[in-house]
């Protein structure tokens, strides 16, 4: 049977544009959400008991364990936070807490830890510590490396042991590891200083965690148990000349415009942030990435960004340069500088834009088992066409992110219902969530689009403060709440909306399979799946891992 989410009560901070919601954790012991709000540096305790009316109990004080939270996990009465430190390039903290926000412990884990997660054993959390550098090409230019801190609490929180294990013997397989596809790019920066890990999914088992390596394109592979990095997962690139991968390129053309540039190279980076773990209906582990894309543009001294008009294209690549590089086509469209240059010869062969556009299932080796090509940008074309490719801190911006990387699919959970298993993802610049059944890897199927995002008033008001009426922008995190953890019964989705400082929460219903009505958002039906995944996978390239010797 489908499903439809539906907005029950929403916690709002009040705070616009400051990561007052980012990342949220629930502890069905306590029945209470755990929120991080960057612009207090704290986490805010929600009482989630009565999901229809979330209320404010208290917050968790950081200042004196670092300059930022990033994120938190939850885990049988035990908050686990990542701080990171003053100055970023420094070794950061996972502080431990208990449900009433009592200090418990502290460790230090690597530079700049940007997500923490239980095991479902909880004898082990993890953390991705994104090691970014402060510049390039500058005096006081300093690249930590990235690494994974695994930190054993089988005896007790107080007895908490680190390991923090980094990429630096993956340095003498350099060659190999960028023959495979994986970008290593920052201005000489090996690949330990380069390999930023952004986020982690375990293995239902607890043994295995797979890490999102965000501007490097790539997973990699972590056993927890020898607590060493295993594997490096390269995941290729899209062809965006196919039919099903169409995007619209232009933000200046006023107009919806998914076009599919045949015989055009051109590509799209998967580049996930958020990525989720499930066994499907025939037994196998799968890795489901929400591809957002990601650049490195605010450094001192390092900006891959380009347009494409603004690049030298090869004359035998791009016969129809001068059409291509117009603003209503592919010129304003943002790529790399980076790649494209095949032959070195100072012009570009083929063009990389940053992101998916897309969420994409994946087999444990990385390899492609199903991608929701254009489905995103398509649908919200037929459901929401006013408010297509909207950016997520102004409303009446109309295209404003066709030439980035469209809706931007950001965060990612996956939940099981009546023996079917659901992926939820939150498109962080549209503000909406899409759903898809997923229990057929192969065959995933589209369910429905929601947006709890008013688009005809101010997103923010005058006192500078986010406008409630605005409902929720910046969709940065989900959880799911099976029926069993849920407090009243019923499974439930829990968003933390980073621009408008909203947790919303939505209740999950089993309706009669027909289409369905959200409001005045429609469900188009799943061909738009089914049709795009076919064409997508007739264009699947085929990748290979990096290994290295323990």
């Amino acid at each position: 049977m489908p499903i439809q989410l539906k907005p029950l009560s929403t916690y709002a901070s009040g705070s616009f544009d400051e990561g007052a919601a980012e990342i949220v954790a629930y502890d069905p012991q306590v029945q209470q959400l755990f929120i991080t709000n960057a612009e207090q540096n704290t986490v805010d305790i929600v009482d989630i008991s009565n999901p229809s009316n979330l209320n404010f109990i208290d917050r968790i004080p950081l200042d004196a364990y670092g300059a930022g939270v990033n994120s938190v996990a939850a885990h049988n009465g035990v908050i686990a936070i990542a701080v990171e430190a003053d100055s970023k390039q420094d070794v950061g903290q996972v502080v431990f807490f208990d449900a009433q926000g009592t200090y418990l412990n502290s460790v230090t884990v690597g530079a700049l830890p940007d997500m923490v997660t239980f095991t479902p054993d909880g004898t082990k959390v993890v953390v991705a510590n994104e090691g970014e550098p402060n510049s390039y090409h500058e005096a006081d230019s300093i690249d930590p490396y990235g690494s994974v801190s695994i930190i054993d609490i089988s005896t007790g929180i107080n007895t908490a042991q680190v390991k923090t294990v980094d990429f630096r013997k993956f340095n003498f397989y350099s060659e190999t590891v960028q023959a495979s596809g994986i970008r290593i790019f920052g201005p000489d920066a090996n690949i330990a200083q380069d390999l930023e890990p952004e986020y982690i999914a375990v293995s239902g088992d607890s043994s295995t965690a797979w890490v999102s390596l965000q501007e490097n394109n790539a997973l990699a592979v972590v056993d927890l148990n020898e607590g060493n990095i295993t594997e490096l997962l390269p995941l290729d690139y899209k062809k965006l000349s196919l039919q099903g991968n169409a995007i619209d390129a232009s933000d200046k053309d006023g107009a919806i415009n998914i076009h599919h540039w045949e015989d055009i190279p051109l590509y799209g980076m998967y580049q996930p942030d958020a990525i989720a773990t499930y066994t499907a209906n025939d037994g196998q582990t799968y890795i489901l990435t929400a591809n957002e894309g990601d650049s490195r543009a605010d450094y001192p001294g390092f900006n891959e960004e380009a347009r494409v008009s603004d690049l030298p294209l090869d004359p035998t690549a791009f016969p129809n340069a001068e059409y291509l590089q117009a603003e209503n086509n592919l010129g304003r469209l943002k790529v790399t500088n980076t790649l494209g240059d095949l032959d070195n010869d100072g012009d570009y062969d083929a063009l990389f834009a940053f992101g998916g556009r897309s969420f994409s299932i994946r087999d444990t080796e990385g390899n492609l088992v199903f991608d929701s090509g254009n489905d995103f940008e398509r649908i919200i074309a037929q459901l929401n066409p006013e408010n297509f490719n909207s950016t997520n801190d102004e409303n009446g911006s109309f295209d404003n992110r066709s030439d980035d990387k469209g809706p931007e699919p950001e965060a990612i959970t996956i939940g099981q219902i009546d023996g079917q298993t659901y992926a939820f993802i939150g498109l962080e610049r549209d503000g909406g969530i899409m759903v898809y059944d997923i229990t057929t890897p192969h065959a995933a199927e589209f369910v429905q689009y929601i947006n709890n995002r008013n688009f005809n008033v101010d997103a923010q008001l005058s006192d500078g403060s986010s406008n409630a009426a605005a409902g929720d922008l910046g969709p940065e995190d989900l959880v799911f709440l099976s029926s069993e953890d849920s407090p009243n019964g019923q499974p439930l989705l829990v968003v933390a909306n980073e621009i408008s400082g909203t947790t919303t929460t939505y209740t999950i219903e089993t309706i009669s399979p027909q289409i369905s009505q959200e409001s005045n958002i429609s469900n188009p039906g799943p061909w738009f799946s089914s049709l795009s995944s076919a064409l997508f996978l007739l264009g699947v390239m085929t990748i290979s891992s990096v290994r290295a010797k323990n």
